[in-house]
């Protein structure tokens, strides 16, 4: 069993609702709970929501993966290189 504090107001609007709807307040927190984790188990991560496309396309170039780090580090550092005065 677990317990939940409500504010006074928040549970007054929880008794409007379960009176309108002929629900016991014990129903409508169930049915909430039910509804948020349907809600969030919709929001999947990203990694999930891309992971079957991980690795289905390819360049035809299995060097590209394997330098691909390498090939990363050097632009980002060719960036940041302070550019030299003309």
């Amino acid at each position: 069993m677990t317990s939940v504090r409500l504010s006074i107001e928040l549970e007054k609007k929880l008794d409007t609702l379960a009176n309108k709807k002929s629900m016991s307040r014990s129903a409508v927190i169930k049915e909430a709970i039910i509804q948020y984790l349907k809600t969030e188990a919709m929001h999947e991560q990203p990694y999930a929501l891309g992971e079957s496309l991980f690795g289905k396309y390819s360049s035809g170039n299995p060097v590209n993966s394997a330098t691909y780090k390498n090939r990363l580090r050097s632009k980002l550092k060719s960036k940041h290189q302070p550019k030299p005065e003309i």
